[in-house]
């Protein structure tokens, strides 16, 4: 997650909200987080609701359309007890745009959707009085995701909604949109497949979304005109984003063609996870936050100076019950009523572990399925004490999330802060270690030297799925790029070897293995590290990559049909992986294990892994009589050729060898 534009209010809001900081005593606020904060609809009625408990009047006004227009009635809300405004109307006002104003300290706050929005008009500035049953697609009750029985058996594929149809090549009736994203038969113009046919071509169990909630970037009153942005500056976090709908306008639009997108995934056997940032909102002082209870939902310095852990200007205090509450409903409703299969928790060390662990125990409740993961870490420092944090060395705390492994993510290319610096792939010495650690998923193994681990001393992950294993994301250069910059003499043939021997280490690795929308067809954003708002030229899949680079795109393909095909490569615990994965060679530039016994009932008896990331062939002597299911390019899981005595193991590759 990289920083965003922060945008600033008046001077007269900002003392008016530093003053409130400063003087209020939140700790004494009253705290209903058993209310029901929801705007609560029915023919017959609507039930408006805020939690403002420094308010003196609270405002609601009602509008027929979404913007640019007058409000046709004002109302004021009733002051109830714990800080609760509401006041409940009659008549049906499914489609009625709405806002709030509060009054504090004999000042009028600016007008707000409400935190608890549900539907929003264009741009955000405006809720809508929504019947979210009629925006159901058919069929719709017996919607579900994919069954997971254990969840380093998922393939995680992360994508930005835009970037896989913007491009022409993507042949989408309905490019950058919800809709064109699970359009099905597209092809290029070397009648190719793109789009949702490329992914189940490709194999992967789950996609994964950048930010899909309505975030500030993109101005979608002009979406003739080109706007682009990775989405992390949160606007409103219960709402899909409107520049990805066919009307942004019409607040129903985008929730029926969001639901219609998932269930389209459901149907091909594909999951959902969304991408949030709850960490911190994408304004401040001018944040729905802050137009409702000032200051109350974010983390402060002693000097009444906001935080910013999150590197955006701002971090939120998942700590205060009304925070948390906001949170636990928000993932909640997004799952029972988007059916997602689970979320990617943006900058993750910046919340605290109880709130975590609470959010993750009510996902469950709903969808047992689900996936949760994070980034174990913050971007700057947080008055939250460090021990509170839900960190990546805190996960065994954390029994039923997953966090990202950069251990094994800078092991296998390199740092992603130093464009020089390389990884085991490329060529760097004692690197070994962390690639050992990335295929036992960070757990405790006795043979590891835990001192030569890259960043982790010590194993953090209770269970290998904890760790999510990965060589590229959003973040950062590509993984093509990454290795081009840091092997400037490399030529094109040993770049490739070298991007599929990373991904090779993934997709064998004992952890959750997560691709980059494009590393199998070598995407590149011509060295570009940091893309949040750069143009689609920049960001968009080419789809022309995936002839251009047919073989590298089959090698992956196969590389996820050899880790579907042997539950091996995926055990569901820590005891199994000690007393079954035996490592066998560790020296420069090369590891090897054995996968031993049918492991997690493979077919395959034992199983003999070696990576070679040197520039010339080893000859790796063997005992007993094998099968060669990988060498280079070839993959025959029947294993139709006998090995004896030695193997050749090609440069700059992965072999695989196997006993029935």
């Amino acid at each position: 997650m990289k920083q965003i534009l922060v945008f600033i209010m008046g001077i007269t809001l900002l003392s008016s909200c530093k003053n409130q900081k400063q003087n209020a005593d939140f700790d004494s606020y009253p705290t209903p987080i058993n209310e029901n904060l929801w705007t609560n609809y029915s023919k017959e009625s609507t039930l408006f609701k805020v939690w403002s408990p420094a308010a003196q009047e609270v405002k609601l006004r009602l509008f027929k359309t979404g913007n640019n227009s007058e409000a046709f009635t004002t109302k004021q809300l009733k002051k109830e007890t714990n800080g609760l405004w509401e006041l409940k109307i009659d008549g049906d006002l499914n489609g009625t745009y709405y806002t709030y104003q509060v009054k504090i300290n004999g000042r009028w706050l600016e007008e707000t959707p409400g935190i608890y929005a549900k539907a929003v008009g264009v741009n955000g500035n405006r809720a809508m009085v929504v019947d979210l049953n009629a925006t159901n697609p058919d069929k719709w009750e017996k919607d579900k995701g994919p069954q997971v029985t254990h969840l380093n058996k998922t393939i995680i594929y992360e994508l930005h909604i835009r970037d896989m149809t913007i491009h022409p090549g993507s042949g989408s009736a309905l490019p950058g949109l919800y809709l064109g994203l699970v359009e099905e038969g597209t092809k290029n113009k070397e009648n190719i497949s793109t789009g949702i046919d490329h992914l189940k071509e490709l194999g992967i169990t789950h996609v994964h979304l950048l930010p899909t909630f309505d975030h500030y970037s993109i101005d979608e009153t002009n979406l003739i005109t080109p706007h682009y942005n990775w989405g992390y500056d949160p606007q409103n976090y219960n709402v899909p984003e409107g520049s990805y709908s066919s009307d942004p306008f019409n607040a129903a639009v985008r929730i029926k063609e969001f639901k219609q997108m998932v269930k389209s995934f459901h149907d091909n056997e594909i999951g959902v996870i969304l991408d949030v940032a709850y960490n911190h909102t994408g304004k401040t002082e001018e944040s729905n936050f802050n137009q409702e209870v000032p200051g109350y939902y974010y983390r402060h310095w002693q000097d009444g100076s906001y935080a910013d852990a999150a590197a955006c200007g701002n971090e939120t205090a998942s700590e205060r019950a009304m925070m948390q509450k906001f949170i636990i409903e928000s993932v909640t409703y997004w799952t029972k009523e988007y059916h997602v299969d689970g979320f990617r928790i943006d900058l993750m060390g910046i919340h605290d572990i109880a709130t975590m662990n609470k959010i993750s125990d009510e996902v469950k409740k709903i969808n047992p399925d689900a996936l949760l993961y994070g980034e174990g870490w913050t971007a700057k420092d947080s008055p939250l004490p460090e021990e509170n944090r839900a960190l990546k060395k805190h996960m065994k705390q954390l029994p039923q999330i997953a966090a990202f492994s950069d251990d094994i993510r800078d092991g296998i290319k390199g740092s992603v802060f130093e464009n020089e610096s390389t990884g085991f792939v490329s060529g760097a010495k004692n690197t070994e270690e962390s690639i050992k650690f990335g295929i036992v998923g960070a757990i405790q193994h006795p043979q590891l030297d835990y001192k030569k681990v890259n960043y982790s001393k010590a194993p953090w992950a209770l269970e290998p799925w904890q760790s999510i294993n990965y060589v590229s994301c959003h973040d950062n250069h590509t993984l093509f790029d990454k290795l081009k910059v840091s092997k400037p003499k490399a030529d094109k043939e040993e770049l490739i070897a070298m991007d599929k021997l990373a991904n090779a280490i993934v997709l064998t690795s004992q952890g959750t293995p997560f691709l980059h929308a494009g590393v199998e067809m070598l995407r590149t954003k011509n060295g570009e590290h940091n893309s949040f708002n750069l143009p689609d030229s920049i960001n968009q899949i080419n789809w022309n990559w995936k002839a251009e680079h047919k073989a590298v795109f089959e090698y992956y393909k196969n590389l996820i049909s050899l880790r579907k095909a042997h539950p091996a490569f995926y055990m569901k615990n820590t005891k199994d992986i000690v007393t079954q994965l035996k490592f066998q060679t560790t020296k420069n530039g090369m590891v090897s294990y054995v996968i031993e016994d049918n492991a997690n009932n493979d077919i395959w008896k034992n199983i003999l892994v070696i990576y070679n990331a040197n520039n010339k062939t080893i000859h790796y002597k063997i005992k007993g009589t094998w099968q060669e299911a990988v060498s280079g390019d070839n993959f025959d899981l029947d294993g139709k050729r006998t090995l004896k005595n030695k193997i050749k193991v090609p440069a700059l590759s992965m072999y695989i060898a196997f006993q029935k």
